[in-house]
């Protein structure tokens, strides 16, 4: 190999010096990026999933400039160190006391007399003790009786009607019904451990019956599903996710099919729209916002590009993740990273302060003009000038590469103060699917698929608003079958009266 050199010419040596450079930093770049994916599969394993920062402004700690080169720290002198101990008087706290138990429970009081003779003695007060004591819900028989009276002029028997029930000739009472929906989708318990409880009190409902109620219980309940799902996209300003789930796929036996629940949250109304598509495609959406007029706001899925060039619609990016990219990268670049962090730090600082001080949207629009567009303007030069610097596959390059592209959707919150800064509201609506995963695994076909889109989408809006699920459910199955039509708006979560 030295002789090939020796016969080459001085413009082949530097062509081949170019092509050794060239390889080196692409293998340099696959290096990097192999220790990013490697780094991130060890965090999913064992790490920590919070992604908790912590500026080094907030402790005092001073950082160099990006375009100082580093130099001679070896020159400079370490400072000395001296050790100060002493002890703390660790100040004792005051118990707060025992919380009282709330009014509405029913209490049964129990008297406790002495063992002695009481007679001819004065009460003089009482000692009262108080336990929080459960016995298993219970299940009991509504028996209708209906006395029979025979007319003898009209020929005819008459007997009082029946009230309308949500399933006509089923067993199943309205709180019952209410009860199995929310064990399944509030407190993920699938069905068959719900049928256990039963046969612990000698009761015995197949898992056919169970799925018979639930289907026609989403029937009764479609066209309210359809009232929230209006009320909510007719709203301007939305924000978007997708999630996966799992569904039986009856052609394939012992298969899944990946299908997926598209949530639509409204941060004005408070309310949840989960709708189930066989895909991840940009179809379900797109059918689904036709004729949406506002804002939409989504995370990095190129899906939702589509929406940003239409003119009726303004896409909003998502801070929450572009920050967690550049937490990821921490590891590999703190200085230039930790930057960033920092200042995005600083804008979820100011929607912090006008959260506390109950800023209006116009107010909290001002704060964000005069505060958050300056810090976002210096943030967004310096990402201009960390991008020419950088190896594209590293773990700051994904960053930059995430964050760059869709640098002014990400800045679009600030046109308006009634809009987020993230869509970290979605993603909590998100959480209830992903409990459920763990515990049902997956839908039992498309159809089964398409009922939990409803009852999430209605239990998340209870949630939203602080409302009891079984007390809502249990009260719209008593009044929806005979509910008018043109009033269904009153038996949402968000609207109806629960006593």
């Amino acid at each position: 190999m030295q002789q090939s050199y020796e016969n080459m010419t001085r413009n082949e040596l530097l062509d081949h010096v170019a092509q050794l450079e060239s390889s080196y930093q692409h293998t340099r770049q696959e290096n990097e990026y192999l220790k990013f994916r490697v780094s991130e599969l060890q965090r999913l394993l064992y790490g920590s999933k919070r992604e908790r920062f912590i500026s080094n402004e907030s402790v005092g700690q001073q950082k160099l400039p990006f375009d100082d080169e580093q130099q001679g720290t070896s020159q400079q002198e370490t400072p000395e160190k001296e050790k100060v101990a002493y002890t703390r008087k660790k100040p004792k706290k005051k118990h707060p006391g025992r919380a009282e138990f709330p009014k509405h429970l029913p209490e049964e009081e129990i008297v406790i007399e002495p063992d002695q003779s009481t007679e001819g003695l004065r009460q003089i007060g009482k000692e009262e003790t108080k336990e929080l004591e459960y016995i298993p819900g219970k299940l009991y028989v509504k028996k209708y009786i209906r006395p029979k009276y025979a007319d003898p002029e009209k020929e005819e028997i008459i007997t009082g009607e029946l009230p309308s029930r949500p399933i006509e000739k089923g067993i199943a009472g309205p709180g019952l019904l209410a009860q199995l929906h929310v064990d399944k989708y509030v407190d993920h318990l699938p069905v068959y451990r719900q049928r256990q409880r039963f046969k612990r009190e000698n009761i015995n409902i197949s898992s056919s019956t169970v799925n018979s109620w639930s289907i026609q219980t989403a029937q009764l309940l479609e066209p309210l599903y359809e009232r929230l799902k209006n009320k909510i996209l007719n709203e301007g300003y939305l924000q978007v996710d997708e999630t996966p789930i799992r569904v039986l796929d009856k052609n394939k036996k012992g298969k899944t099919h990946q299908g997926y629940h598209w949530v639509y949250y409204s941060p004005m109304r408070r309310a949840v729209f989960f709708d189930y598509q066989h895909g991840r495609s940009r179809e379900g959406p797109k059918k689904l916002l036709k004729g949406f007029t506002g804002y939409l706001q989504t995370d990095g899925y190129r899906a939702y590009d589509w929406f940003g060039k239409k003119q009726h619609i303004t896409l909003l990016g998502c801070w929450a993740h572009a920050r967690r990219k550049f937490e990821k990268a921490l590891d590999y670049d703190q200085e230039r990273a930790g930057y960033v962090m920092d200042q995005i730090q600083k804008l979820y600082g100011l929607e912090r302060e006008a959260r506390e001080k109950e800023l209006t949207p116009d107010q909290r629009k001002e704060l964000r003009l005069n505060k958050a567009l300056p810090i976002a303007n210096e943030l967004g030069s310096e990402l201009s000038k960390m991008y020419r610097d950088v190896l594209p596959k590293s773990p700051l390059g994904n960053a930059l590469n995430y964050i760059i592209p869709r640098w002014d959707s990400l800045l679009a919150y600030l046109y308006d103060g009634m809009l987020e800064i993230d869509n970290n509201l979605v993603e909590n609506s998100i959480r209830p699917n992903a409990l459920g995963r763990k515990n049902y695994l997956f839908a039992g076909s498309h159809s089964g698929a398409e009922r939990t889109a409803m009852f999430y989408s209605f239990f998340g809006t209870c949630q939203q608003h602080g409302v009891n699920p079984w007390k809502w459910l249990k009260s719209v199955l008593e009044l929806i079958p005979d509910y008018p039509a043109n009033q269904l708006d009153d038996l949402l979560p968000q609207n109806l009266k629960l006593e």
